[in-house]
């Protein structure tokens, strides 16, 4: 998506969202807000920092605008390669240096058949079960990012902690059972993103 797409996609998400919440009289509220995030890292500025693309998109607290918004914008196939797409509890920016995601990790999925239909029901699924509070540790889960690259399509399901090894095991089994794969999913820390911990 050119940086011209992302900005016409942000007004129009903005718009979405206005319009559906106008739309519904009684919206049906979510358990908390979310935010999504755009970042097009495909023409980095020479010597810009990490994030200096990240923008956030809207927040949502509401089905309808969850539905209104992935359905017309947020849907990780339509990205260019070395962009992402975040979705992140309303309040925390998907940095690590962020500090409910400083001493945590994430769990990671390379989508590896099928790559782009598969990226989008992966992604799809995941957020259905943020925003539907599917997860029993949901209070330990920062938010997703689909990232779309020239050889490989990935999500990473970021947490909050790194070391109640129990409730990320817990997290990572219920993620890949609501992703219904069979490979295997690793979980890294922030702090040590090249070496796998463990995985499911």
């Amino acid at each position: 998506m050119a940086s011209e797409d992302v900005n016409e996609a942000l007004v129009a998400a903005e718009v979405t969202a206005t319009e559906s919440t106008e739309k519904q009289q009684h919206p049906q509220k979510l358990e908390r807000k979310w935010s999504f995030w755009f970042d097009n890292q495909s023409k980095p500025k020479q010597g810009a920092a990490w994030g200096a693309s990240l923008r956030k998109a809207c927040t949502f607290d509401t089905v309808e605008d969850f539905w209104g918004l992935h359905e017309t914008i947020f849907v990780p196939s339509r990205l260019t390669p070395n962009a992402d797409i975040h979705m992140f509890k309303a309040g925390v920016e998907p940095k690590w240096e962020d500090p409910e995601c400083a001493n945590g990790g994430k769990w990671t999925y390379v989508v590896t058949n099928n790559r782009k239909q598969a990226l989008d029901k992966a992604w799809l699924e995941t957020l259905m079960a943020l925003v539907g509070e599917q997860v029993d540790e949901a209070d330990e889960i920062c938010g997703v990012v689909a990232s779309v690259r020239q050889k490989q399509d990935k999500l990473a399901l970021w947490t909050r902690t790194k070391s109640n090894e129990a409730v990320l095991m817990g997290i990572g089994k219920k993620w890949k059972e609501i992703l219904d794969v069979t490979d295997k999913i690793c979980f890294t820390n922030h702090d040590d993103s090249r070496r796998s911990r463990f995985s499911v």
